[in-house]
């Protein structure tokens, strides 16, 4: 039995699509929990389990991992539903959550600041000098 849902990687954004739309322009337009598309592309010349992915605007941001792309086609076959959204973008393309036969749900994130954050009230970003 699939798990419920599962965070995939969605590359390619650094290529262009078809009809000349920007695929990093399109991932950075999306919010965590938007609705994705995934379209198998059995004809594709290059892997012929591709499956690209498109924002809710019908636009492509990139395609599922070449790794992963069999194992949805499969669950696919078998009948299963997926479903996807938008979880975050990467220096490279994005992560989409997917569920299998329900909607997946966001995972928090648990990054912490590379900086601490620290109260910053009276903070001045240039030096000004006391009146005399």
């Amino acid at each position: 039995m699939p798990p419920p849902a599962i965070t995939l990687a969605i590359v390619g954004a650094a290529y262009p699509n078809k009809d000349g739309s920007n695929r990093q322009f399109s991932i950075a337009m999306c919010s965590p929990g938007d609705p994705l598309h995934l379209v198998p592309e059995p004809d594709n010349p290059i892997d012929e389990h591709a499956i690209a992915v498109f924002s809710e605007h019908g636009e492509q941001i990139g395609y599922v991992t070449s790794e992963r792309a069999p194992y949805l086609n499969g669950l696919m076959r078998a009948g299963h539903e997926l479903h996807a959204v938008y979880q975050a973008r990467t220096k490279w393309g994005a992560f989409a959550r997917i569920g299998i036969d329900e909607m997946p749900r966001l995972v928090p994130s648990t990054t912490k600041p590379a900086v601490p954050v620290e109260d910053d009230s009276g903070f001045y970003p240039n030096f000004i000098p006391p009146d005399d």
